[in-house]
């Protein structure tokens, strides 16, 4: 039996790289500074939680999968510090678990993640509305597709390194689907809940229709791991 501790996550501005200015710059135009702020501070309040949990747990010798990671050894370890340096909570976790004897494994096709930036640059870049449209309906009709492929790439990836009797760790983005792709001989202990924080991107949007829900989802994630 094999085991994966299953991290869905919410990425913070820090997260994003080159992405990041032009994501807090929209979020404060569409939805206010002060709503916005409290978001940012849900997200932190999340990883505060996550990193709190692994600090109780004996990691040396797991696996390590992370969303993005296209790389191991060497530039696996610059891309880690790299996200150290921008502010990156879900990087900072990552530095501190090799610190303590995980093992940062290849988690994603390059490829693919490089498409999927493309084509989120394209929006974000894009110098006209025109420019900006066509680039996300362009983004939307291959979302899925792309999607998907990375969901295979990594389901298989974990299948192929992670063995008999070993634990591993994946931090994911919540909109992946990699848990029915796995082979039933990996037990999965999910530390939070995907559909939760699935919900509570969705919500984000819409936020003044479901204030109160919002307000429940965004207390459950910055909640204590039991």
């Amino acid at each position: 039996m094999r085991t994966l501790i299953y991290a869905p996550v919410i990425h913070s501005s820090a997260d994003l790289g080159s992405l990041a200015k032009e994501v807090t710059r929209r979020g404060r135009a569409d939805f206010g500074p002060e709503f916005w702020e409290g978001h940012e501070r849900t997200i932190l309040g999340f990883w505060d939680a996550v990193i709190e949990h692994f600090e109780s747990v004996e990691v040396s010798g797991f696996k390590l999968y992370q969303d993005g990671m296209i790389a191991e050894g060497e530039i696996a370890q610059k891309i880690v510090e790299e996200g150290v340096k921008s502010g990156s909570k879900n990087y900072e976790l990552v530095w501190e678990l090799i610190k303590k004897g995980v093992v940062l494994v290849k988690t994603e096709d390059f490829h693919l993640v490089k498409e999927e930036r493309d084509r989120l640059l394209k929006i974000t870049q894009a110098k006209t509305l025109f420019a900006k449209l066509i680039g996300f309906v362009m983004y939307k009709l291959c979302k899925n597709r792309l999607l998907n492929k990375r969901d295979d790439f990594i389901a298989k990836r974990i299948s192929e390194t992670l063995s008999d009797g070993e634990t591993g760790i994946i931090f994911i983005g919540a909109y992946h689907n990699i848990k029915q792709r796995l082979p039933p001989d990996i037990r999965i202990i999910e530390i939070k809940d995907a559909d939760k924080v699935r919900e509570y991107q969705a919500l984000l949007p819409y936020y003044h229709r479901h204030k109160e829900r919002f307000a429940e989802l965004a207390g459950y994630l910055a909640a204590r791991i039991s």
